[in-house]
């Protein structure tokens, strides 16, 4: 196994000298956990670097970067899902990183081949169904096509970038042909037209609204961790499935971070992405929101454990989802997935 490298990297260890603030990093994120309040206080207080966050959905903050242009103050894009970095690495908006402890910490699968972007927390989207309804779930992304689970699938619309990303993958390993039939599939098992967000999906199989539903594993471990309406109180009568265990394994998307291409402080920016890939920082976001860590060796929250070991599809190349994310999107508009 690689080492663990140690928290900082030589660009944050060179501003330990340095006054408190003389040195700042401008970060764009789409993440909006107040959880994450934590992480940026601690790189701070370890650094010396004040973190200056503006927040906003991913296409927002990348047609502010686009629209800054040369002018942009942006030193690090954050973001939920590779499609969301794969269009900012498409507008031209990333430069490639340099540094020894990102790519000793992160496997080269979670990060992009030229080190344009780095993955830090992964999420798996599985599936979900009801135990007294359903004997037989579907036990692949494929299987969810199936005629026997007519009328009762729960999904998201296909503008949700997790459901582009999972396309994407499908696209990737079985090709546009294939993608459009499942795709067809899926639309034809539903139980309701797309609506709501990945916990809105786990809350149908509560109601009885659905059988079977599509979401990311933390949504599910909030339900476990703490009370949410709706889903919390019918916990116990939800079952999972880790798909594609027999073959690619399952889809898991990442929150993913890179520096802007035309980032005023880029030694900050490098110190920023090497923190938030070391021991600390990994615990923050696994105990905090329930992800699964990106370095080995960070165990997942006791909610997340509670969900047992699962292959994670380390096939398909994470940055192969940029790829077909128009692919995806044109399939899902033709087969009438909203």
């Amino acid at each position: 196994m690689t080492p663990i490298k140690t928290l900082l990297g030589a660009t944050a260890l060179m501003a330990l000298a340095a006054p408190a603030f003389a040195q700042e990093v401008n970060l764009y994120s789409s993440r909006h956990y107040d959880s994450d309040d934590a992480l940026y206080t601690a790189f701070t207080e370890a650094t010396g670097i004040k973190v200056n966050r503006i927040e906003a959905e991913a296409n927002e903050l990348i047609q502010r970067m686009k629209a800054e242009g040369a002018n942009s103050p942006a030193d690090v894009f954050m973001t939920v899902d590779v499609g969301n970095i794969g269009r900012a690495e498409a507008e031209g908006l990333l430069q490639p990183f340099a540094s020894d402890i990102i790519e000793a910490n992160v496997p080269a699968h979670l990060r992009h081949p030229d080190n344009l972007w780095t993955g830090l927390s992964q999420r798996a989207r599985i599936i979900f169904y009801a135990r007294d309804r359903v004997e037989n779930p579907p036990q692949t992304y494929e299987a969810l096509a199936d005629p026997a689970y007519r009328g009762q699938i729960c999904i998201r619309s296909s503008s949700n970038v997790y459901n582009q990303s999972l396309m994407a993958s499908i696209i990737e390993n079985n090709g546009e042909a294939a993608a459009r039939d499942w795709a067809e599939g899926v639309v034809a098992n539903m139980a309701r037209p797309p609506q709501g967000g990945d916990t809105d999906q786990l809350r149908g199989l509560v109601s009885g609204e659905c059988d079977i539903a599509v979401a990311n594993t933390y949504y599910f471990a909030r339900g476990l961790a703490s009370e949410v309406s709706g889903l919390s109180s019918g916990i116990d009568g939800i079952g999972w499935v880790w798909p594609n265990q027999d073959g690619r394994g399952a889809h898991v998307n990442l929150v993913a971070a890179g520096i802007a291409a035309r980032a005023p402080n880029k030694a900050e920016a490098t110190a920023l992405l090497e923190f938030l890939v070391g021991e600390a920082a990994q615990k923050q976001f696994a105990e905090a929101n329930n992800e699964y860590p990106v370095l080995a060796g960070v165990a997942p929250d006791a909610h997340v454990t509670a969900m047992g070991d699962f292959k994670p599809d380390t096939e398909t190349p994470t940055a192969s989802f940029r790829d077909h994310v128009v692919a995806a999107q044109t399939i899902f508009n033709a087969v009438g997935w909203d």
